[in-house]
This record gives structure tokens, C-alpha cells and sequence, in this order.
């Protein structure tokens, strides 16, 4: 089958295989065959060593296809079932999951380790446990969430991460208070996503923070009150909040130099939402009199904070009912002969989410 395969951590472009098979198949687990799967900048975060992955790997966690098979003990889905693929399953047993914090779960993560392809030359890993950009992965089966049958593949692919975590950000972790001011710093399909998080709750005021004029006007269409690049931000803080800072500001780049302007634009006793993923050497230096001084909040926000299968099934809900828009993030559509134009349409930021349709 045909796969996209980084051959080794650092380079910039996937090559296309057609000698690419999923592995693993067996009891507890399911094979689907990939409908549509969306790049996420956490795919390019890997490709470039940001993110801890081993190579080669197949790209992609944000899919949505149709189970081909099962494997003994799986009942909760069958052959023809349409899924979303959940790249962060919960066990169900760990602390984390007792506790209520299935997003905190490290079952997921442990899969990334085992390799799930293979081609003639040997092992190939799937990101995140997964690899979506190919045409069948096996993953274990909590992967497979069902999908309703009015939700498109494309749709649901977009839910499996991005609008998850970046309405997840909004409604879960922050708890956005009617009234409030927002800023949203990174206005991809997940800072869009927040965006919209933060207009469902009823904030007053949400700005959004971006150097590309493209993104920046799709923010307003999804509920931004104002777009502004990073250089305007100064004078959208002392228009909106008096110079006071804003009641919420996510940081959705995963960067410290942006989590550190998010602090400084975040009122005192404001929310700091971190949403973007870094790197592990990227360090965000406070103060111990501002951390005590200011009272800010500082939550870092997880796959949305929440139980993911709740909040699938909740975007599924406000998304029937014309209260979020998910299908104006899928901004472009490629084959997945064409993934490396998908790479350079997020890399320039004139995507919001591109949609590898395969």
C-alpha cells in the first residue's frame, strides 16, 4: 500500500512508498482503511525532532476512515463501521483514567515506541502510535472511536485532533467567562478552534494574534472581534483592556518566546492557556516575584483538557446544530501524492487545516 515516510528526523519533505505494510494485527486491535487525514503542525513538529519520535515514521494522527477488520475481543466496532482515530486512547485502569483525566493517559504515548509498518528495508513507526497518512494503519482498538454516519470523513478527521484540542482549550480548560477578553496567539485551525471555544462561551472581546494576513482574516469569519499581526498586539491590549491585559490569552505555537508575550499581555490574576507543543530544551523563564505578584494562572491544556470521547461527541453535537463551523477550516484539499505541498502550505501559513484525501 501506499504510505508517506520521513526516512530520517530533520529532513523536509516525505516520500512517497508503495511497498508499505501495517503491521500488528491481532487480538485487541483494528484495521481501518484511512479515508481523509489532516496535517497538523504537531506532524511537522516531529518531522523536525521538535517532538520525540523515532524514523523512519509515517506521519498523521488527525484521520478518519472505515474499519476493514477486528481482532478477537474487540466489540465495539465491526467491519464497515466508520471511526475517527483517537491517537491518545485511554486505558481505562491508570491513575490518570480513575481519576477523570483521561487525557492524561500515557497508554497512547507507550504505542509510539512499536513500530506499526513495515517495508522491505525494516521497521517503520507510526506518529503518535498512529501514522495516518497512508492508506491502512492498525492501531489498538480504543483508536477507533464510531463515528454517525451524516459526520464526512474530512469533518471527523478534523475532530480526531485539532478541534478537540483548540475548542477543548476554550470550553475546558480556560472555562471562558461570559463577558471576558480573549487573545489568541497562533491563528491555525487550532487557535481558530479556540476562537470559537471563546465566542461559544460569550466573550465580549477576542483578538486574534497572527504575522499572516490570511489567517488573520479567516480569525474574524470564526468569531474574532479583531485581527492583529504580533506587533500590533501592544495597541490591542491598551484598546480593549485600558493597558490591563486580557482576561484570557492562549498561546497556541509552542514556543516560550509566545507563552512568555502571552504572560505579559495576560491581565494579573488572568488565565495563561498553553495549547502549542514544544520542545523539551525550550525553556520559559518567570520570575518568583511575578509568578507570586501577578496571581496569574498558568494551565497547560492537553488534547482539550477533557474526556476526548465526551468532546468528540460534543463537537459533533454544536457542529449538527450550526453553532461551530468546522468545514471553513479545511481551507485546502490535496492527494496524498501531493503531501508535500500540504507541508509547504502549513510551513508558509496559508493553510488552516489542509485536508490528505486518500
Amino acid at each position: 500500500m501506499r504510505a508517506a515516510v520521513l526516512q530520517e528526523i530533520g529532513q523536509d519533505k516525505l516520500e512517497i512508498f508503495d511497498d508499505v505494510e501495517a503491521t500488528g494485527f491481532g487480538p485487541g486491535r483494528v484495521r481501518i482503511r484511512v479515508r481523509a487525514t489532516g496535517l497538523c503542525h504537531s506532524d511537522l513538529s516531529a518531522m523536525a525532532g521538535v517532538l520525540p519520535q523515532p524514523a523512519p515514521f509515517i506521519p498523521g494522527h488527525e484521520g478518519a476512515g472505515e474499519i476493514l477488520e477486528v481482532g478477537e475481543g474487540v466489540t465495539h466496532v465491526k467491519a464497515g463501521d466508520r471511526v475517527v482515530v483517537c491517537w491518545l486512547p485511554a486505558c481505562g485502569v491508570c491513575p490518570a483514567c480513575k481519576r477523570g483525566q483521561t487525557e492524561l493517559c500515557l497508554a497512547g504515548f507507550m504505542n509510539a515506541g512499536t513500530p506499526n509498518f513495515k517495508r522491505p528495508g525494516g521497521d517503520v513507526f507510526g506518529f503518535a502510535g498512529t501514522g495516518t497518512f497512508t492508506e491502512e494503519v492498525v492501531v489498538e482498538a480504543g483508536c477507533a472511536v464510531p463515528i454517525p454516519d451524516d459526520v464526512p470523513f474530512d469533518i471527523a478527521a478534523l475532530i480526531g485532533c485539532g478541534v478537540t484540542t483548540g475548542l477543548g482549550a476554550a470550553l475546558n480548560t480556560a472555562d471562558v467567562e461570559a463577558g471576558s477578553s480573549v487573545a489568541v496567539i497562533g491563528c491555525g485551525g487550532v487557535g481558530v478552534s479556540a476562537i470559537q471555544g471563546a465566542r461559544l462561551r460569550g466573550a465580549a472581546e477576542i483578538v486574534a494574534v497572527d504575522p499572516v494576513l490570511s489567517r488573520r482574516e479567516a480569525a474574524l469569519r470564526f468569531g474574532a472581534t479583531r485581527a492583529v499581526s504580533p506587533d500590533e498586539l501592544p495597541d490591542a491590549k491598551q484598546s480593549v483592556t485600558a493597558g490591563e491585559g486580557f482576561d484570557y490569552v492562549f498561546e497556541v505555537v509552542g514556543r516560550s518566546a509566545t507563552a512568555r508575550t502571552a504572560y505579559e499581555n495576560t491581565r494579573r490574576g488572568g488565565t495563561l492557556v498553553v495549547v502549542g507543543a514544544g520542545a523539551m530544551d525550550d525553556f520559559l523563564q518567570l520570575n518568583m516575584f511575578e509568578l507570586f505578584f501577578d496571581e496569574k494562572r498558568i494551565l497547560p491544556s492537553m488534547y482539550g483538557g477533557g474526556d476526548v470521547l465526551r468532546s468528540y461527541e460534543r463537537t459533533i453535537a454544536l457542529w449538527r446544530a450550526g453553532r461551530i463551523d468546522l468545514e471553513g477550516l479545511i481551507t485546502h484539499r490535496v492527494p496524498l501524492g501531493d503531501i508535500n505541498e500540504a507541508l509547504d502550505q502549513m510551513r508558509t501559513g496559508v493553510s488552516l487545516r489542509t485536508c490528505i484525501e486518500i
